[in-house]
């Protein structure tokens, strides 16, 4: 191989959203994002493009985008990002 797949050069540990990076936003495990949505992933903040079939883990596929605009696209499921919590108006 010639190692064109940059993911095997990556620590798991990395892969892991920490839910103290937004303490008040709730997993994706709870609740899935819809497209168009604004979503916490390890990468910061991204725009969700696609929401996919399920993962191994049960959760959605989704397809990312970071909102500052720096990568292409790519994939992560629910369960490894971050949503914001919903706002209860008066």
């Amino acid at each position: 191989m010639n190692g064109m797949n940059s993911s095997k050069r990556l620590d798991p540990r990395e892969l892991h959203i920490k839910n103290e990076s937004q303490p008040d936003w709730i997993s994706g495990n709870e609740k899935t994002p819809t497209v168009g949505e604004v979503v916490m992933c390890t990468a910061g903040l991204a725009e969700v493009i696609k929401v996919r079939g399920k993962t191994g883990d049960g959760t959605r596929l989704l397809e990312l985008k970071l909102v500052d605009g720096t990568t292409p696209p790519f994939f992560a499921a629910c369960s490894n990002i971050l949503v914001a919590p919903v706002v209860q108006t008066a």
